[in-house]
């Protein structure tokens, strides 16, 4: 009977302990021995020729319609920032534009989210591109992708329910020239929260985010030489606003990540790398222009803050400068590079070779895994061109 007793007590202490050692087990840092639970997809930066627009850019759909992911992202630019003379697929700023980019959308079969880039709106206003009025052509985007059956969906086959930025924050086309410009929601803003990670959409855009002006030499703008400071400080406002409600929404349902995804390709350090802006990372200003065209120092600085408050992974996808990177570029004003931030850059447009770098980027994604993004590369296999596929 004694024995017993014993035994029993022995096999109590055990169950004890093992359900301690579980708890100390389960209250460890998360690790990254998970598979990932689900993937999206992200691009941009297409097409900018004939032969990326017929063959790259339906490529590219193709491949993702036969990945297995939940949504896809276009980080903006949906031609050149220069039409191509005499070319058969549209590349001016003209309403076939849009017609063409809404076409590629919707043959996706899961929801796509779209932020316009500075050559479908800032960049119009170049002689080749009709000229038009940039934001007369950013008011005509709002309609196509923004409004209708899209004011608070995505593109794509199948849609995806998100907030919009509906306060009327930014500035819109005048209806007559000379009237004032009206207050209008920033609709294409946008923000949903997927699986426990928060995504946000905010336009911001390259060419120095409209503070100056958009054409050259060869293909001079007409209308704005001097940028539109009034528009920018408007939207800037804005997005910095969104960007507080994107945190603020992945805080409230306790995301475990957040990715951030613009247009443009801000600079982070004195590089100038691809073209980009030259940027002191300690104190994020621009060293390479007059202090009056750095369109991105406020909300780099509102975003560096943010991160840094957030703790948990944040990802900034991008385009703009045409060269695929994953890197962790951001740093705090000491110095210090802030662990939990990522930049990654999409595969982008390269004319010369055709549609050799027509390809996405795959963001697999567990919110219970420790950094909760990872990234791979997706090469095309009918746009492989140097190498051919096997």
């Amino acid at each position: 009977m004694f024995r017993r007793k014993l035994w029993l007590v022995l096999v109590a202490a055990l169950t004890v302990a093992a359900v301690a050692a579980g708890i100390a087990f389960a209250e460890k840092d998360k690790g990254n021995d998970k598979n990932f639970e689900y993937a999206i997809g992200l691009w941009g930066d297409f097409p900018y020729s004939d032969v990326q627009a017929q063959v790259g850019v339906p490529n590219l759909i193709d491949d993702m319609n036969d990945a297995d992911i939940k949504f896809s992202v276009q980080d903006g630019d949906l031609k050149a920032g220069s039409a191509t003379a005499n070319s058969q697929t549209p590349t001016t700023c003209a309403d076939p534009l849009y017609v063409q980019a809404l076409g590629f959308f919707n043959s996706l079969e899961k929801p796509a989210f779209f932020t316009p880039g500075d050559n479908d709106w800032t960049d119009c206003d170049r002689l080749s591109n009709g000229p038009f009025d940039s934001l007369e052509r950013l008011t005509h985007e709002r309609t196509v992708f923004f409004s209708g059956k899209y004011a608070d969906r995505s593109l794509g086959q199948e849609q995806m329910k998100a907030e919009v930025q509906t306060a009327p924050l930014c500035q819109g086309a005048p209806s007559s020239p000379g009237d004032p410009r009206p207050l209008v929601g920033c609709i294409e803003n946008r923000l949903w929260t997927f699986e426990k990670i928060t995504y946000v959409t905010l336009n911001v855009q390259g060419t120095c985010n409209n503070l100056c002006k958009s054409g050259s030499a060869a293909d001079p703008s007409v209308g704005d030489a001097n940028g539109d400071p009034a528009e920018y400080q408007a939207r800037n406002a804005a997005d910095m606003e969104w960007l507080q409600e994107a945190f603020d929404e992945a805080d409230a349902k306790k995301s475990a990540g957040l990715m951030i995804i613009w247009q443009a390709d801000p600079g982070f350090d004195t590089s100038g790398y691809q073209g980009t802006p030259k940027r002191d990372p300690l104190s994020l200003i621009q060293t390479d222009v007059p202090a009056n065209q750095d369109g991105y120092h406020d909300i780099l600085v509102e975003l560096r803050n943010l991160t840094i408050g957030f703790k948990k992974p944040v990802v900034l996808v991008h385009g703009d400068s045409h060269y695929f990177r994953v890197d962790k570029p951001l740093v705090n004003a000491q110095g210090r590079r802030l662990e939990n931030f990522t930049r990654v850059e999409t595969f982008g447009d390269n004319q010369a070779n055709g549609i050799n770098d027509v390809h996405w980027v795959k963001a697999l994604v567990d919110p219970n895994s420790r950094d909760v993004f990872a990234f791979q590369a997706q090469i095309v296999p009918g746009n492989r061109v140097a190498v051919p596929a096997p």
